[in-house]
């Protein structure tokens, strides 16, 4: 049985980068860029104004004050798109709009509010200093710099870069589809009649959010029954996808025959089985060059299994280069057992007390107990060689929110 730092390890090295696609900008949010985006021309494309106000030669501001004001002549104005096109001598100032083109001679500008108009004149307040309020040519970005790197992620200021540096299309890391298959005899789905002892599957559900949410497309294959044949026949349907993800049937019971049908498939079995709770009857194999996940059937096992090993792997196939969540360090509010020989993963809330973040749990740790999952902030990550573990401990904590930068390495 494998411990979960090394059988994360065995599944990156088995996952493959997909390829890329051109795709407009407006579609590349949350994507990861493919290429580098190099800049064709200077942003701003020339000085402009920071400022409402005026442009002028320094020389003519010098010493200006309210007891000591001084007196300009207005020759004419330049709005933002309509540069003022000629030029600024002593003792003359053009009238200037924010993100106004500077025109050739001024070297400055006064704020509006520096200033009182005169007629055709400007009496000037204040001396702003040579070169104020002028935003150089340049300045964001020069023409011919790398301003987006491949690996970036696509935010909405990269959406904004890249329109203004002139892309309307750019080259990304293409999505991988997830087939997901739930089995199951006793599952019945949301819009078939429930009986007494059956099970809504919710798998089917929490797994394909779960895969959106890393920005891959899920493909329901549905629910198959505990028959080889029925997930034969179900999990064929899933060949085309990237990635093949099954909940249940993974364990050792008799009506477990999942690992065999996919073996029987073709699947050549990387490992079987994690150290680690909630989620140890886990199977990662290839078939047909694809990676595939058996993950357990309790709704949160298989969801924290998932956060493992199934999203690292979605982000590396998407072309991520921060595979994991944060992890953070917090102090127990309470007394937690667990048992020998695996990494516990325990749910927990996190609030803060005077600076200080704290860790409680989230209640019954129950495999089935999918509410656990809805009230967690985290997974207090806990070791067997370092139990027991008591309120006011120091433990490292997985946040289920956001990416980390942290390395594979890292975690375990």
């Amino acid at each position: 049985m494998l411990q979960i730092g090394e059988a994360q390890q065995k599944v990156l090295e088995e996952i493959p980068v997909l390829g890329i696609e051109r795709i407009h900008i407006m579609e590349a949010l949350g994507r990861v860029l493919a290429q580098d985006v190099q800049a064709v021309r200077n942003v701003p494309s020339s000085d402009n104004s920071a400022m409402d106000g005026y442009c002028v030669i320094h020389a003519d501001l010098v010493g200006a004050n309210s007891a000591n004001p001084k007196r300009i002549r207005i020759i004419g104005e330049s709005p933002a798109g309509r540069p003022f096109t000629g030029v600024v001598l002593r003792g003359q100032a053009v009238r200037i709009f924010t993100g106004g083109t500077i025109p050739t001679g001024a070297d400055t500008v006064i704020m509006l509010e520096d200033t009182e108009k005169d007629g055709d004149d400007i009496i000037c307040l204040n001396d702003p200093g040579l070169g104020a309020h002028i935003r150089p040519e340049g300045e964001d970005v020069k023409g011919g710099e790398v301003v987006l790197h491949r690996g970036d992620i696509v935010r909405p200021p990269e959406v904004g870069m890249l329109a203004t540096l002139g892309h309307a299309y750019v080259y990304v890391y293409q999505r991988p589809i997830v087939a997901i298959l739930s089995t199951g005899d006793e599952l019945v789905d949301l819009d078939e009649p429930f009986t007494k002892g059956m099970v809504l599957c919710s798998n089917s559900y929490s797994l394909a959010a779960q895969v959106m949410e890393c920005g891959a497309i899920p493909l329901s294959l549905g629910i198959a029954s505990d028959s080889a044949d029925d997930q034969r026949s179900k999990l064929s349907g899933g060949l085309r996808a990237d990635l093949i993800l099954t909940s249940g049937g993974v364990s050792v019971g008799k009506y477990d025959l999942v690992k065999d049908t996919l073996t029987d498939l073709g699947m050549k079995v990387k490992f079987w089985k994690v150290a680690m709770k909630p989620g140890k009857p886990l199977v990662f194999g290839s078939l047909g060059g694809k990676p595939v996940f058996g993950l357990p059937g309790n709704p949160t096992s298989a969801m924290i299994s998932f956060e493992q090993f199934v999203r690292p792997a979605l982000l590396k196939m998407m072309g991520h280069v921060n595979l994991f969540r944060p992890l953070m360090e917090a102090t127990l509010a309470e007394d937690v057992n667990i048992s020998a020989g695996r990494l516990h993963l325990v749910r927990c809330k996190l609030f803060d007390r005077d600076g200080e973040l704290i860790a409680i749990t989230t209640g019954t740790q129950s495999s089935g107990a999918l509410r656990s999952m809805v009230l967690a902030d985290g997974l207090i990550i806990l070791p067997p060689e370092k139990a027991p573990f008591r309120a006011g401990d120091r433990v490292k904590i997985q946040s289920l929110h956001t990416n980390s930068p942290l390395s594979p390495e890292s975690h375990y």
